[in-house]
C-alpha cells in the first residue's frame, strides 16, 4: 500500500509489555505502520522497565501496566483509556505478546477488531483472547512474526527501520562515562529465568577482554542490573582480567545504556536485551548463543558476528538435529554452556574487527 499524508489505520493499540529485546523488535513494525499510514494514531501498552527504553518514540504514545500492580493495575488502565477516549474503543488491538497475563490484560482494552498469532505461535490460549489471527509463518525470526501482523493488514514492510529515542543528556552521560579508547560493550548476565542457562564463564569473559585489548587496542565496559550476582560477576571479570575494564554494573540508565551501545566498538552478550539494542543500533551484536536459536530470537541483523552452538547443543543433549525439533525449542542443561569455546568467542570478534564499524 503506498504511503499518503491522509492514509489511516484509525485508533491503534498495541499490547505487547516485555521484554527489552522485544520491544526493540516490535519498533521496526511501528515505523511501518507509520511509513504506510502516516495518519494512524498509535498507543502502545509496554511494560514499565520497557517504557523507560522507549521513552519518547516518535509518533506513539506509550502507556505503562506495571505487571505488579495484577488486575488492579488492568481495571485502572481500562479506566485510564476509557477517559482519555471519550468511552471510544480502539479500531485495532494488535494482541502482539502471547502470554496469558497479557491476554487477561487485553480484555481490559476496548477495541473492535483483536488480531493475534496465528495458532502454531499462539501460546497460553491466546487464540482465546482475539477474534483475528495473523497468517502462518514458520520458522521466522521474532521481528519477522511482529511484521506479520503489518502484513495481515494489506500493507508491505520495507527495510526494518528502528531510530529509537536517545536524549542528547544521555548521549552526553555516556561519553563522560565511558573511556577514552575505543571498547567492547559487555553484558555478560542475562535475566534469570527457571531452567535457563545462557551465562557463559566469567573466566571466559575475562580472557575475551584481554584478548580484545591486547589484539585490537579495544577496553570493556561492563553493564548490567544492580543485583548482587550481576556485581559480583562484575568485580571477578575486573580482579582476573589484565586489560583496562570500566565497571558501570548498576550505574545506568537504560537510555545512557543505550548511547553507550551506540558508541561501543561491538557488543558481547548472551541472548538477550543488549544484543538487540546494539542490532537496533547498528552497532555489531557479538552474541553468544547456545540454549536458543540465534535463527528465531538472535539480533535481526549482525547475525555473522554471532557465535552459534545451538546445533551442537540440539544434537548433544536432545539427540536430534535442529531441523527435528520446534522452532522455539530451548536446550534445558546447564552444561550446554560449555560448549562455546574461547576460541570461538575470539574468532566472533576477529570477524567484527575485520567488518564495517557499523551495520548496514
Amino acid at each position: 500500500m503506498p504511503a499518503s499524508q491522509s492514509a489511516s489505520l484509525g485508533d491503534v493499540c498495541v499490547l505487547r509489555l516485555s521484554a527489552l529485546g522485544d520491544v526493540c523488535n516490535l519498533v521496526p513494525s511501528l515505523r511501518a505502520l507509520q511509513a504506510a499510514a502516516p495518519a494512524t494514531r498509535i498507543t502502545w501498552v509496554i511494560g514499565r522497565a520497557e517504557y523507560s527504553l522507549l521513552e519518547g518514540l516518535e509518533g506513539v504514545e506509550l502507556l505503562v501496566y506495571d505487571k505488579s500492580s495484577g488486575l488492579k493495575g488492568m481495571r485502572a488502565l481500562r479506566q485510564q483509556l476509557l477517559q482519555q477516549r471519550q468511552g471510544r474503543p480502539f479500531d485495532l488491538l494488535l494482541h502482539m505478546q502471547a502470554a496469558l497475563r497479557a491476554s487477561v490484560l487485553s480484555r481490559f482494552i476496548p477495541a473492535q477488531r483483536r488480531i493475534g498469532f496465528d495458532p502454531a505461535r499462539a501460546k497460553d490460549y491466546q487464540g482465546w483472547f482475539v477474534n483475528e489471527q495473523i497468517a502462518p509463518h514458520p520458522r521466522a525470526h521474532v521481528g519477522e512474526g511482529f511484521l506479520d501482523f503489518v502484513r495481515h493488514l494489506g500493507l508491505q514492510p520495507q527495510q526494518p527501520e528502528w531510530r529509537l529515542p536517545l536524549p542528547d543528556a544521555a548521549r552526553e552521560a555516556a561519553q563522560a562515562l565511558r573511556p577514552h579508547s575505543p571498547y567492547l560493550l559487555l553484558s555478560p548476565c542475562s535475566s534469570q529465568r527457571a531452567r535457563n542457562w545462557r551465562n557463559w564463564s566469567l573466566e571466559g569473559y575475562a580472557a575475551l577482554a584481554d584478548y580484545a585489548w591486547q589484539r585490537y587496542g579495544l577496553a570493556t565496559v561492563i553493564s548490567g542490573g544492580n543485583t548482587p550476582m550481576e556485581q559480583d560477576a562484575a568485580a571477578k571479570m575486573s580482579a582476573w582480567s589484565q586489560a583496562p575494564i570500566t565497571n558501570l554494573v548498576g550505574k545506568t540508565s537504560l537510555k545512557v545504556l543505550l548511547a553507550l551501545i551506540e558508541q561501543a566498538r561491538c557488543v558481547v552478550a548472551p541472548d538477550s536485551g543488549p544484543i538487540h539494542m546494539a542490532a537496533a543500533l547498528g552497532t555489531p551484536p557479538l552474541g553468544l548463543y547456545v540454549t536458543s536459536n540465534p535463527e528465531r530470537t538472535g539480533p535481526w541483523r549482525g547475525r555473522e558476528y554471532v557465535v552459534n552452538a545451538y546445533p551442537q547443543a540440539v544434537r548433544q543433549f536432545l539427540g536430534k538435529e535442529v531441523d527435528q525439533v520446534g522452532w522455539g525449542q530451548r536446550v534445558r542443561d546447564p552444561d550446554a554452556i560449555d560448549l562455546i569455546s574461547q576460541e570461538a568467542v575470539f574468532a566472533a570478534l576477529d570477524r567484527v574487527m575485520a567488518g564495517p564499524e557499523r551495520l548496514d
